[in-house]
């Protein structure tokens, strides 16, 4: 931009410049031949009237000829000067008898001719000096000569032309420099534009526009600022609605693969007790067994399974109703202690049965805030489990520990910890580590599934520790 308008200001200024050097004199020039025309016209005028020798035409003329740099004579046809307003007419008198016979020894060139005058240039040959001299007659007995010179008028030019090409050079000067400091202010707030719209371009919205003016490059960032705000706003809303979308997705893709898990899983567990109700109800029919103890047996086997079947669909129907949340969790204030006292008593048989040590020490006054009920069933599943896995020294120990705000409870077991690849997977309906040892006892892989349900019912932490020697599940609840 201010290599253009510096190259626009010194183009016309240069063709000023070359205006002047080709074409002023020739103005000036013509302008002279105006002024001699303006001078005759008044000359003839005057003859016309018989007003020469008037003070009011001569001082007209001669203000002319004083005013335009004129010299002139008014002779009569013997030569004798009868006009002028040169002290010494006699010399432009002989120039003007040298004119009319044409004497060699002039150097003139004609610029224009009339019927009653001639404009030429004419050279002094004793001066040399240059002069545009115009000659005629007014009548028949009077004729006239008006001469410039033209040094005067080439000393304007040059002078002009020296003028103008100095003048103009500072000006193409000052005005570049000029010209560079104003787009510097027009560029810069614009360099700015396109340093945030390429910041735009690249998703970065922080770069804001700063500038303060009210010009329209003002108005412009305003209003890109403006909609950086709400390209960021929308691409904000578009990332969210993205990220939910894909929660979507994985959650139906999740949602997909459980149900395909559960259903397998489900069939899985289901088809061994049928298929040994089946089998043992078929051998009834068939009569496979006539004696009266082998036939109670066949229906002891039969009633056994369907307790099995029964108590997993009930566990099966518990898990669905919390995880549907149609089990609202009933917040209350309860002994923590008591809870793990009566679990205790009524798992100590068990415990004996399996040559199981149980320890815990208490800790009265443990009140916390939870749905007791539920409390209840996370702790016997915890219990269940430490039970059915205890090897090693066989030892369940039930321990509580008072944090800032809540409280800690964890059972241990002795026994083989938990492989690290598999902790993650621990919580899954069905899911079992060591399926073999699961048959034995009879598990179905719900238990920590319907733990973890109850807890997230309730907004509480739980888990699970392994060490050298064993496992231990934890849970926490709130004391305020």
């Amino acid at each position: 931009m201010a290599a253009v308008f510096i190259l626009l200001t010194g183009f016309t200024l240069v063709s000023c410049w070359l205006v002047n050097v080709f074409f002023l004199e020739r103005l000036y020039l013509k302008n002279k031949q105006n002024n001699l025309l303006e001078i005759y016209a008044l000359i003839c005028a005057a003859h016309d009237e018989g007003s020469f020798g008037n003070e009011d035409t001569d001082r007209q003329i001669l203000s002319r000829c004083n005013t335009y740099n004129v010299d002139f004579v008014v002779t009569d046809a013997s030569s004798n000067t009868l006009y002028s307003n040169i002290r010494d007419p006699e010399q432009v008198n002989r120039q003007l008898r040298d004119i009319m016979f044409s004497r060699d020894n002039l150097d003139r060139e004609i610029i224009s001719e009339k019927d009653n005058y001639h404009i030429s240039f004419l050279r002094d040959p004793v001066t040399g000096s240059e002069f545009i001299t115009m000659w005629g007659y007014v009548d028949s007995d009077c004729f006239f000569m008006l001469r410039t010179a033209l040094e005067s008028i080439k000393d304007s030019v040059r002078m002009a032309n020296r003028t103008l090409l100095v003048i103009g050079v500072l000006a193409m000067l000052i005005s570049a420099v000029v010209i560079w400091f104003i787009t510097r202010k027009i560029t810069e707030p614009v360099m700015d534009l396109v340093d945030v719209s390429r910041r735009m371009a690249d998703l970065d919205f922080e770069t804001k526009y700063q500038g303060k003016s009210n010009t329209e490059i003002g108005v412009l960032g305003e209003n890109m600022n403006i909609l950086s705000n709400r390209l960021e706003e929308t691409i904000s809303h578009l990332k969210t609605a993205n990220l939910e979308l894909q929660r979507d997705v994985e959650a139906r893709r999740s949602t997909d693969e459980r149900r395909k898990e559960f259903l397998a899983s489900v069939s899985h567990e289901l088809k061994t007790p049928i298929a040994l109700i089946q089998g043992y109800a078929e051998g009834l029919k068939e009569g496979v067994s006539e004696d009266a103890e082998s036939r109670e047996y066949y229906c002891d086997v039969i009633i056994d399974e369907t307790k099995k079947m029964n108590h997993l669909v009930m566990r099966l129907m518990s898990l669905g109703q919390v995880e549907a949340g149609e089990e609202v969790a009933v917040m209350e204030r309860f002994d923590l202690n008591e809870l793990i006292v009566q679990s205790i008593d009524s798992f100590s048989h068990l415990c004996e049965q399996k040559g199981v040590k149980l320890f815990y020490e208490e800790n009265k006054g443990l009140f916390v805030w939870a749905d007791e009920s539920q409390v209840e069933e996370v702790l016997r599943n915890y219990m269940s489990n430490a039970l059915n896995h205890c090897t090693g020294k066989k030892e369940i120990v039930i321990k509580t520990e008072r944090l800032e705000g809540r409280v800690r409870t964890g059972v241990f077991n002795s026994g083989e910890p938990i492989p690290e690849e598999h902790i993650s997977r621990i919580w899954d309906k069905f899911y079992k580590v060591d399926k073999a040892r699961t048959r034995e006892y009879g598990g179905s892989g719900l238990g920590l599934s319907i733990v973890k349900a109850l807890m997230e019912s309730m907004h509480q932490g739980y888990g699970v520790v392994n060490y050298s020697d064993g496992v231990e599940f934890w849970f926490e609840l709130e004391t305020k």
